[in-house]
């Protein structure tokens, strides 16, 4: 496979696209952000690396490369790439699941303790010089359910268990009545599935009600597993004790949108991932990949196309 042709759907200035030159010499590759980038190149390209290229660039190009074995996403959710055609075909897609687990849990875990600790109060009084003493919340013996058991559900659940949580599941072979359970007896409770149908509006207005009067949702998973409507009556209403979100229905938000006024609301700009090297180690990963696929072993993190994830 060392005379591959690899289509790079990114801005041809990116830096991160330096690390390619790991790649076995005979590797011929094609990097754009416009279809146009890609005509001579696509007839003949055997792999796609998806970088930042949006689902309809994905799309052109695919059409224009009939000849292609694998599509890699630098992304781990595929619910804005996936298009019928991709779908139903045999070509194997792989993704960035792992890469950002570990650093999801840590957020998770910095949600919990920014309500149980009353870290904006304590913020806010020593902004303005007061000496404002109040009870926190030991989280040791509380309840954390996750609903999702993915690497990110894993990667939270494994440190709250190290703190001293409870921690429940929900997988999507559980029904409703384990959903009203856990929802029940969650003091946090964490989303981390992939959107697919079946979790688009997942936490709704009777999940919500459903939900402890102090407890808190923390989304690490997509935004629309969301009822933002109905998740900013309760919030505003406090029906529950507040909610940590890094993803969310529209990205970025746009001015004025009420999450910005609420203080039971722990808002991170969809950055939750972001460390220095996240983009290095997602490219190694595919870099890793490529070697695999160079030798015919099997591939990692190959995502079942049909249930998005």
């Amino acid at each position: 496979m060392d005379h591959s042709i690899v289509l790079v759907l990114a801005d041809p200035t990116d830096p991160l696209l330096a690390m390619l030159e790991a790649l076995p010499g005979e590797v011929r590759i094609a990097a754009g952000n416009r279809v146009e980038a890609f005509a001579d190149a696509a007839p003949e390209a055997d792999v796609i690396l998806n970088w930042t290229g949006s689902r309809e660039l994905l799309r052109q190009v695919w059409r224009m490369a009939p000849r292609v074995r694998w599509i890699h996403s630098r992304s781990a959710g595929l619910d804005e790439l996936l298009f019928p055609e991709l779908a139903e075909s045999a070509v194997p897609l792989t993704n960035a699941r792992g890469v950002f687990s570990e650093i999801l849990g840590e957020f998770v875990i910095a949600a919990v303790l920014f309500f149980a600790k009353g870290l904006r109060r304590m913020v806010r009084s020593q902004e303005a010089g007061l000496w404002d003493q109040f009870d926190t919340v030991e989280v040791a013996g509380r309840t954390m359910g996750v609903i999702g058991l993915g690497d990110i559900g894993k990667a939270a659940a494994r440190r709250a268990e190290a703190l001293g949580l409870r921690v429940i599941g929900l997988g999507r072979a559980d029904g409703l009545e384990r959903k009203r359970d856990l929802l029940a007896r969650s003091d946090y409770v964490v989303l981390s599935a992939p959107l697919t149908p079946e979790t688009r509006g997942f936490i709704g207005e009777a999940e919500l009600r459903g939900m402890k009067p102090e407890a808190v949702l923390i989304n690490v998973g997509r935004g629309p597993l969301v009822d933002e409507a109905a998740l900013i009556a309760a919030l505003r209403e406090k029906r529950i004790g507040g909610a940590a979100l890094d993803v969310f229905n529209q990205e970025p938000l746009p001015a004025g949108h009420p999450f910005f006024a609420l203080d039971n609301l722990l808002l991170s700009p969809h950055s939750a991932d972001h460390t220095p090297d996240w983009q290095p180690r997602a490219m190694q990963l595919f870099l890793d990949n490529f070697e695999r696929y160079r030798k015919g072993e099997p591939l990692r993190n190959v995502v079942d196309k049909r249930r998005g994830y």
